[in-house]
C-alpha cells in the first residue's frame, strides 16, 4: 500500500545506526542556529502580546505614577478600549485626567481617562453630607447588598473605606450615564474599570478644553451660556439630580458649547436632608460667574423657582409625633409650617 511504502521510504533516509554511531549523526542545525530561532520565535511572540505590561505609552509617566496608570488602564487597553495614553491633561487633589487614543472598540478619535487616586490619598471623612440616602455601588454599579459588605462601610474598616472609595467612583460613571441619557451636556461616558472612568474627551489632540473659570466673555455669549447651564441644571434636577459641586471650575467650553463634568458628589432632592442647600449653592456658584460676565442674575429667586418647579418642598416634611405640644416653640414651629 503507499502508506506502507512511505513509511518504509522515511525509515530507509534514517537509519539507526546513523543515530547512534558518532561521527555518522546527520547534522541538523549549524552553530548558533538554535540560539538565532530562539531569539526569532521570542521576538515573534513579544509582538503579538498585546497585555498592558508589553505596551508602552507615549506619556511617560513618573516612577511613582507609572505602577499606578499601568494598573488603572491596562484593562481598558487589553480590551482595546483605548491604543495608547498621550498626555495628562489634568492633576487634581482626587483624580487626574488623561487623553487617549482611541482603540478598537471605541467609535472615537480620543477619549479622557478619568483615573482616581489610590484611597490612601483620597480624604473620605466629609463624603458623609453627599452620602445620606445614596445606594452603594460595587465596582460592576451594581448595588450593594450584602449585609458583612453594608458593616465593613459603616464601620470604616480598611476594607469598608475601600468598598467606599470604589463606590464612589461607580456613583460618578452611572450617574454619567444617566445623565447623557436624558439629554444634559456631559461627555458619553464609555467604560469603567476599577479606578478608572473612561469617556468622550473634549477638545482636540492639542488643546483641552478650557474651564468657564479660565474665561472671559462677550455679555452676549455668556447671556446664552447660562441659559444653557441654568437648563441643565432644572433637567438635572427633573430626574432627582443635584450635581453637588457645580461652579465655573467644572463647567468646560469649546466651540461654544459648554459641558459640565465632576458628578462623583451628586445627591437626590428626595432623600438627602441637605438637599436644597446644597442646590442652592450650585446655583449661587452658578449665578456668581456669570454676574462679572455682565449677567443679572438672582440666584436665590432661582434657586427656589426651580426647586418647586420640581415638585420639591423648601420645607422638608415634619412628622407630628415627633413636637411636644406642651412646648410653645414647638406648637409655634408647627402651625408656621402648616401656613
Amino acid at each position: 500500500m503507499p502508506t506502507k511504502i512511505l513509511f518504509n521510504e522515511t525509515d530507509d533516509n534514517e537509519p539507526g545506526e546513523l543515530l547512534t554511531v558518532k561521527g555518522k549523526r546527520p547534522v541538523r542545525y549549524y552553530p548558533g542556529t538554535h540560539q538565532k530561532m530562539t531569539d526569532q520565535v521570542h521576538q515573534f511572540v513579544q509582538s503579538q502580546d498585546d497585555t498592558i505590561g508589553n505596551v508602552k505609552f507615549t506619556y511617560k509617566a513618573a516612577r511613582f505614577e507609572e505602577g499606578w496608570l499601568l494598573d488603572s488602564l491596562g484593562g481598558f487597553y487589553e480590551h482595546a478600549w483605548i491604543s495608547d495614553v498621550i498626555k495628562r491633561v489634568k492633576g487634581g487633589k482626587e483624580a487626574s485626567v488623561y487623553l487617549c487614543q482611541a482603540g478598537t472598540e471605541v467609535k472615537a478619535d480620543l477619549l479622557a481617562a478619568k483615573v482616581y487616586r489610590p484611597r490612601s490619598l483620597r480624604n473620605l471623612k466629609n463624603d458623609h453630607a453627599y452620602r445620606e440616602g445614596r445606594i452603594d455601588l460595587d465596582n460592576e454599579g451594581k448595588i450593594i447588598l450584602d449585609h458583612g459588605l453594608e458593616h465593613a462601610m459603616a464601620k470604616r474598616t480598611d476594607y469598608g473605606k475601600n468598598l467606599l472609595h470604589q463606590s464612589w467612583i461607580a456613583y460618578e460613571f452611572t450617574t454619567l450615564q444617566k445623565l447623557y441619557e436624558k439629554g444634559v451636556d456631559v461627555p458619553q461616558p464609555f467604560e469603567m474599570a476599577g479606578n478608572a472612568i473612561l469617556m468622550k474627551y473634549i477638545g482636540d489632540i492639542d488643546s483641552n478644553a478650557p474651564a468657564l473659570s479660565e474665561l472671559s466673555l462677550k455679555k452676549a455669549e455668556a447671556c446664552e451660556l447660562f441659559d444653557r447651564v441654568i437648563h441643565n441644571i432644572d433637567l438635572m434636577l427633573s430626574i432627582n439630580c443635584i450635581h453637588g459641586d457645580l461652579s465655573a471650575y467644572n463647567i468646560l467650553y469649546w466651540e461654544g458649547q459648554i459641558t459640565l463634568i465632576d458628578f462623583p458628589q451628586t445627591v437626590s432632592p428626595t432623600v438627602n436632608r441637605n438637599a436644597f442647600n446644597i442646590f442652592r449653592r450650585d446655583v449661587t456658584r452658578v449665578c456668581e460667574y456669570f454676574s462679572k460676565q455682565g449677567v443679572r442674575t438672582d440666584p436665590q429667586a432661582m434657586a427656589a423657582d426651580l426647586w418647586v418647579k420640581n415638585k420639591n418642598k423648601l420645607h422638608p416634611e415634619v412628622d407630628i409625633r415627633l413636637l411636644d405640644p406642651e412646648d410653645p416653640q414647638d406648637r409655634a414651629f408647627w402651625k408656621s409650617h402648616k401656613e
